[in-house]
C-alpha cells in the first residue's frame, strides 16, 4: 500500500513540475503574442493559425484568371482557399470611392483630413501628417501606384463618416452584394489583421467589378508616376512595363500573405483578369501572371515587337503612360488642346477601350478614355481620343474612315468628360 501511494506521489510531482516549467516557460512578449491574437482588431475578426492546411498561410499558391466581359473562369488553381489579401484590400475602399464619385457624393478635389490615426500607420506610406488633408485624386493614386497605407486609410475613415471601422462595415457588405462570400474586411489599407481574408476568386469579382463598372477610373491604375507636393511617386507594378496590354491593377505583400498581384489586360478586343495569391517572391509572381495571360489570349507577344506596332490593341501601354498631377486643372491646359475624336459607339466597354487605344497609338498623341450612353434603353460606349488639336483630331478621324469605319470630331465648350490623368468621363 505504501509502495502504491509512493508511485502516486511521484507522478503527481511530474505533472506539477511540467505544468510549472510550462508556466515558466512562456516568456512576456509571448505573453503579448497571445493575448493580441485572442483580441483581434474587431471583436468579430477570426484567429488564423500560424500554419495552416486549409488556410491563409497554406501551403502553395491561389490563382484564377477570368474574362471580363462574360466572367468566365479560363483558369483556376486554389481559387478558394482563404488567403490574406494584404494591400490588394485597397482594390475595395477604391470600389467604394469610385461609386461615391459616380454617385456625386465625392469629387476627386475634396480635400481629405488626414487623422492621427491615419499618419500614424505602418508603411508604407507617402508621409502625412496629422491635420492636414490630402485630395481624393491623390489619395487615389497614392493607393494604385505606390500603395500608400496612409492615404488609404484618411481616404477609409473619409468614406466611412470619420470611422475606419465603418468602412471597413461598408467593404464587408460591398464585397458580399457581389458575391464575394469568403471576404471579411476589417481596415482600408490591407495591413495585417487575422480576420482580414479573401480568395482568389473573390478578388477576381472584386476587379471584374471596378473594369466592368468603372471604366472611366481605369486610368488611375495605368499611371506610371504621379507628382505629390513636388515628389515623384513611382509605381510598384512591373506589369505595367513588362507586360503587352497591361492596364492595371494591383500588388500586395505582408510576411503572411506573401506576395499577391492582380492584373488586368487588354488584347484583341478581350480583357482578362488575373489573380495570383501567396507566390513566393515578385519575380515568380510576374512570371507566373504573363503565363496565365499568355494562357488565357492564347499565346505570347514580345515586348519589344509590341512597342514596334502601335496600331495593334496589344501594344505596350506602359511604356506611354501620362504622368498625373494631383492639381486640379482643366484637359486643355495640359494638354494642345481639347478637341475630341470620336471613334464609334460599342456594346461592350473592353471593345471600345481597344478601338481608342488603337487609334491613340497610331495617332501619337491624345488620351483614351470611354463614355457611357443610353440609347433605347440599351447602355452602350462611345470609343474616344481626347485632348487634341484640331489637325491631330483630323489625323486620328483619318485613321478610322480610312478603313471604313465612322468618325467625327467634336470640341463641345464644357467637355466634363475624362481627363488624361483624372479619369473622369461622362455619364459615369
Amino acid at each position: 500500500m505504501q509502495a502504491w501511494k509512493s508511485v502516486v506521489m511521484k507522478k503527481t510531482l511530474v505533472v506539477a513540475g511540467l505544468c510549472l516549467a510550462a508556466c515558466a516557460g512562456i516568456s512576456p512578449a509571448q505573453a503579448h503574442l497571445e493575448h493580441h491574437y485572442r483580441r483581434p482588431l474587431h471583436p468579430a475578426a477570426r484567429v488564423a493559425p500560424a500554419v495552416d492546411s486549409f488556410g491563409p498561410t497554406a501551403p502553395g499558391v491561389s490563382s484564377i484568371v477570368i474574362d471580363a466581359s462574360t466572367g468566365q473562369v479560363l483558369s483556376a488553381s486554389g481559387a478558394d482557399i482563404p488567403r490574406y489579401p494584404a494591400s490588394l484590400t485597397k482594390l475595395m475602399t477604391l470600389d467604394l470611392a469610385f461609386q461615391a464619385l459616380h454617385d456625386g457624393r465625392l469629387s476627386l478635389d475634396t480635400q481629405i483630413p488626414v487623422s492621427y490615426h491615419a499618419a500614424s500607420v505602418e508603411p508604407v506610406k507617402l508621409g502625412l501628417r496629422p491635420g492636414s488633408t490630402i485630395s481624393v485624386r491623390s489619395a487615389i493614386l497614392a493607393m494604385t501606384t505606390m500603395s500608400a497605407n496612409d492615404a488609404a486609410t484618411a481616404l477609409g475613415e473619409y468614406l466611412g463618416g470619420g470611422s475606419e471601422a465603418r468602412c471597413a462595415e461598408m467593404m464587408t457588405a460591398r464585397a458580399h452584394a457581389l458575391g464575394m462570400a469568403q471576404t471579411q474586411f476589417y481596415n482600408a489599407s490591407g495591413l495585417p489583421n487575422p480576420g482580414q481574408v479573401t480568395t482568389a476568386r473573390d478578388l477576381a469579382m472584386l476587379a471584374r467589378d471596378i473594369v466592368m463598372n468603372f471604366p472611366e477610373d481605369q486610368p488611375f491604375f495605368e499611371v506610371q508616376k504621379f507628382n505629390f507636393h513636388g515628389e515623384e511617386v513611382y509605381s510598384n507594378n512591373e506589369m505595367l512595363k513588362t507586360y503587352p496590354g497591361a492596364t492595371g491593377m494591383k500588388t500586395g505583400y505582408t510576411d503572411l500573405a506573401r506576395h499577391n498581384l492582380i492584373t488586368s489586360a487588354a488584347r484583341g478586343g478581350r480583357v482578362l483578369i488575373g489573380v495570383e495569391l501567396h507566390e513566393p517572391s515578385w519575380g515568380a509572381s510576374y512570371q507566373q501572371m504573363t503565363a496565365m495571360l499568355d494562357n488565357g489570349f492564347g499565346g505570347h507577344v514580345d515586348m519589344q515587337l509590341a512597342s514596334r506596332q502601335p496600331v495593334a490593341p496589344i501594344a505596350a501601354q506602359g511604356q506611354r503612360r501620362l504622368p498625373v498631377h494631383p492639381a486640379p486643372t482643366r484637359l486643355a491646359s495640359r494638354v494642345s488642346g481639347h478637341w475630341v475624336a470620336q471613334l464609334g459607339l460599342f456594346a461592350h466597354i473592353d471593345k471600345a477601350r481597344v478601338e481608342a487605344i488603337k487609334v491613340r497609338d497610331l495617332s501619337g498623341t491624345g488620351v483614351t478614355r470611354v463614355a457611357r450612353v443610353e440609347r433605347q434603353g440599351k447602355t452602350l460606349w462611345f470609343a474616344q481620343v481626347a485632348g487634341l488639336s484640331l489637325a491631330a483630331a483630323h489625323q486620328a478621324c483619318n485613321v478610322v474612315t480610312a478603313r471604313g469605319d465612322f468618325c467625327y470630331i467634336s470640341a463641345p465648350p464644357s467637355d466634363h468628360l475624362a481627363m488624361a490623368a483624372s479619369g473622369n468621363v461622362n455619364g459615369a
